[in-house]
């Protein structure tokens, strides 16, 4: 071991294979003719590991190996280099404008009416109609503003959020907030000034300033995380929901955890708080002990206990959750190509006589979404087409169109009653102006 102790003490990382000649067995105490400093300085070690191969500063050691002065540099680089841009926020030249200035007159107008209560304006759908393209795989779901009505958020598989401009006259958009490092699966805004809260495969959520383009926040987790909801009753917390079945209640003022709900589930697939925000409601997928139990659960936030876990009965997981706005129930987008009901009322009974089914799922994460009054029920489709319900009677009132490939998620706006915004399997956004009469 002292020999190997002396062979690493005077060996140096960047030797050749030749010992140097046999002067520096002669005397073993002068240091050996390599070691002596040239009358040019040598580069320094920060400086060497730009020459090295790219793969090598990445290399992950192996446990017990010996890492050569070299690489350790290399490491040391990388990482400081990892830190330095964690929280870097590009916006690029080509990027629009977040300001309602660049939107038309009379669509701006139609916006501020809608917003005071005022009548209708006269705008066309045509004039209401954007397609907004920008992202290159999948878009998971997208969301309206209700505080800047003209701006829509969307989350892509391609790592990003993109902020929509919709009506701008100009680069629609806005901002492209590339801070997740895997599919984002998630997009929610929040009440409290404009700023986004987004979730993913990088096993984080994480709340972002759109205005300033800075991360204020993020929420680390051991798991993908599939889903976000804000609190309707206090903005300051929010629930996620993942992969290996951990619902977790934030707070964003502390960025810790304030409750957990734990039960042996599947990877939950959507969280829903009820409108008065006591119960919480998740769906999970295939149960690790029965198919008829945990798919659908009701929970007390407060207590953090399930009121019921026995809600749906089906061999069917659920990817969508929705509470309707102003009656007491709430619906799952079910994978048996319906959509089931369900009171909100204990013990939460499944109306067997009434269900939405024309639409497809088929295995997509299919969304739907209530209208602000609760009158019509909007659902994507696996066929591409966008099919409108009758909320109350559960009738087909109209079926549109869309995409090519499957519609993934459809959304009203917040004052525009007949204005929607969609998504599709293959990267596109589009905002849609859609006449649906009720009789």
């Amino acid at each position: 071991m002292d020999l190997l102790s002396k062979a690493y003490a005077t060996a140096s990382d960047d030797d050749d294979d030749d010992a140097g000649g046999g002067s520096g067995h002669s005397n073993p105490y002068v240091p050996p003719p390599k070691r002596i400093r040239p009358e040019k300085p040598m580069a320094s070690a920060i400086q060497m590991p730009l020459n090295l191969p790219p793969s090598l500063p990445t290399e992950a050691p192996i446990p017990g190996r010996y890492i050569s002065k070299r690489q350790r540099a290399a490491l040391g680089m990388e990482s400081a280099r990892t830190d330095s841009n964690a929280g870097d926020f590009d916006i690029s030249p080509g990027m629009g404008s977040l300001s309602d200035s660049d939107v038309p007159h009379g669509i701006l107008t139609t916006l501020k009416q809608h917003m005071k209560g005022s009548a209708v304006s006269n705008q066309t759908p045509r004039s209401l109609s954007s397609a907004l393209n920008g992202h290159v795989k999948p878009v998971n779901g997208v969301q309206w503003s209700t505080t800047h009505a003209h701006l829509l958020a969307s989350a892509g598989m391609d790592h990003t959020v993109s902020i929509w401009n919709v009506w701008s006259r100009g680069e629609k958009r806005a901002r492209i907030l590339n801070y997740h490092h895997a599919a984002v699966k998630d997009v929610k805004w929040s009440q409290q000034g404009l700023s986004v809260l987004s979730c993913g495969y990088d096993c984080t959520s994480r709340l972002v300033d759109v205005e300033k383009g800075i991360e204020a926040q993020v929420f680390k987790e051991d798991q993908i995380v599939e889903v976000v909801k804000f609190s309707p009753d206090n903005y300051n917390l929010f629930v996620s929901g993942g992969s290996k079945g951990l619902i977790k209640l934030w707070d964003t003022r502390t960025g810790t955890v304030v409750h957990e709900y734990v039960r042996s589930l599947g990877s939950i697939l959507d969280v829903e708080f009820t409108v008065d925000g006591r119960n919480l409601i998740t769906s999970s997928d295939v149960s690790k002990s029965n198919l008829s139990e945990n798919s659908i659960i009701v929970w007390d936030v407060s207590r953090q206990v399930p009121l019921s876990n026995q809600v749906y009965a089906e061999a069917y997981t659920c990817p969508c959750i929705r509470c309707h706005p102003l009656e007491p129930y709430f619906i799952a987008q079910s994978n048996g190509n319906y959509i089931a009901i369900f009171s909100t009322r204990s013990p939460f009974k499944l109306d067997k006589y009434k269900r939405y089914e024309s639409h497809g799922v088929y295995g997509f994460p299919i969304k739907c979404n209530f209208s602000l009054d609760g009158r019509i029920l909007a659902s994507g489709s696996s066929d591409g087409f966008i099919y409108f319900y009758n909320s109350k009677t559960s009738k087909l009132l109209k079926k549109v169109k869309a995409y090519n490939q499957a519609c993934i998620d459809v959304v009203f706006h917040p004052t525009l009653p007949n204005v929607v915004a969609s998504c599709s399997w293959n990267g596109e956004v589009s905002v849609f102006h859609q006449d649906c009469n009720i009789n």
